[in-house]
Parts: structure tokens; sequence; C-alpha cells
């Protein structure tokens, strides 16, 4: 048996009777979304086809997957968590956007490493004025749709929540003032005379260190990495969504869809709370 949950503005009871149609199964209303119950496992090719064809989610539950053992989620930063790349933002007010776009996009495609990528929006961002970076969290900054929604109905579970970036501490800190967020992790940037450096304090985080936070949260909150749930959209995201219960890639690049256990492109992040719905 496959349990498809159905999620996104578009969806309703018409496109759900389809969703069963296409499945063999049959609807199930729950709170908030609606539930495909079908007697066979959908092939991989047969859930890419629904994905492409119907203008809302549609995700199978893990059968490994034990929502009520979830403890911790960790969740990525930029684009994911947050509506803009903060690194981009501050290209812009130097004048190089497209250029630290550019390489952004390449990394969060798997096509540059990350430690890489970084290093060389780095040397484009070098001599910004620090005080730009309020700027950013105060103009640009916003939380992307059903983030609020998320962390409340996590902590209404005990869950706790966990923020990792390749981005900055700056942003991240705040952020997990902002959210009360029980841990976040991120690069230090090096800063001088009211100016960046173009370097970070200390080794990168980057696609292992993610990783191996997710493992070291999980060893102190004494449980298995697969009770918790790892959020992400880019390459950099892939371990740490490996090694989780349930990995969710939101609105991400195709590499990172393609390995997740959950692919929301429609709804907001408070649609990963269906999921801990037994």
């Amino acid at each position: 048996m496959t349990t498809l949950i159905l999620q996104g503005p578009k969806l309703d009871d018409t496109g759900a009777r389809h969703a069963a149609e296409l499945t063999g199964g049959r609807v199930e209303a729950r709170d908030g979304h609606l539930r495909v119950i079908a007697d066979a496992p959908l092939a991989p090719q047969t859930l890419h086809t629904l994905r492409e064809r119907l203008p809302f989610d549609i995700n199978p539950m893990p059968e490994e997957f034990d929502p009520a053992a979830v403890r911790l989620l960790l969740t990525d930063m930029d684009s994911t968590l947050i509506n803009i790349e903060c690194a981009d933002e501050l290209g812009s007010f130097a004048g190089v956007r497209e250029q630290v776009a550019a390489i952004t996009s390449a990394a969060m495609r798997g096509e540059i490493d990350f430690p890489t990528s970084l290093r060389r929006r780095l040397a484009l961002l070098k001599g910004l004025e620090s005080s730009l970076l309020e700027r950013v969290y105060e103009e640009r900054l916003r939380l992307n749709q059903g983030a609020e929604e998320l962390v409340a109905g996590l902590r209404q579970r005990g869950i706790k929540i966990a923020l990792v970036s390749g981005g900055f501490t700056f942003f991240t800190e705040r952020l997990g003032r902002r959210l009360n967020l029980d841990y976040t992790l991120a690069n230090e940037l090096e800063i001088a005379d009211g100016r960046l450096l173009g370097t970070v304090r200390g080794d990168i985080v980057g696609a292992q260190a993610k990783a191996d936070f997710l493992t070291r949260l999980c060893a102190e909150l004494g449980i298995a990495t697969n009770a918790a749930i790892a959020v992400g959209d880019g390459a950099n995201d892939l371990p740490m969504l490996r090694l989780s219960g349930l990995g969710v890639a939101y609105h991400a690049k195709p590499a990172t869809q393609a390995e997740a256990d959950v692919v929301l492109n429609h709804s907001g992040l408070d649609a990963i709370l269906a999921f801990l719905d037994p």
C-alpha cells in the first residue's frame, strides 16, 4: 500500500479524484490536505509523470519513515527558509550581482563544488562595506511562505529546529533569534575596518559540514538520523537529505528533486507538517 500526500493552492476535489484514478487509489481527506491510498507502490517514472501532469504537489510517504519518531528538523537558509540568496543580494550592492548569482546557481546545480563557489563569490565581495549586511537583512530578506507556520507546528510537536547554511552567521543568528530556533550553523565573515575581507573564519560550512551537523545534533538528542527531517534546495544539501529519515526538496534544483523523498514545488514550507501526521 502507498499513501500519496496531495498539497498545493490548485488542489481541489476534482484534482484529487484524477490523481486517484491515475494511481488506482482512493481519496482520503485530512486536515489541510488530501491523501490518495493506493494498493501498489508507484514506479519512479510514474511519479515523475504525475508531477509533470498535475498542478499540485504529489508525494508518497516513505514506508521506512516513522512520523512519531521525528525529533529534529534541519533546514537550509538561502532560497529555502528565506526568499533570497544573501550573497547575490550583497553582490548587487557591490555591482557584481550577475557574476555572483551565476556562481551561486552553478554551485546549487552541482556544477562547482561549494567551497570553490564560496571563495569565488567572497573574492567578488571583498571590500564591501559590512553595514550593507544589515540592509540586506532589513530590506530584502523575507521568510518563505509557510515558514512561521512550520516552526509553530514543530514546536507543538516537541520537535527541535536547526538552521544550517553555506551562507553567513550574520543572517542565521538573526533568524535564529527571530524564530526562536534551537541551533544554527553557518560561515562567519571576516571583517576589518568596516569592510568584508573576502574570507570566512575557520573551515567552510558546505555540503559535508551540513551532513555532519545533522549527525552531531542527532547524537546529542540521542536519536538516529532517520528520526530527522532535512530540507534544502541545492546540490550542497543532498548529503544531509540522504542521511535524514525524510529529505525534502523545497522549490529545488532538478538534481536535488531527483534524490529527495518529498518534492514541494507548489506548496509552502508548512506542507511538511502533513508528513508528521500518522
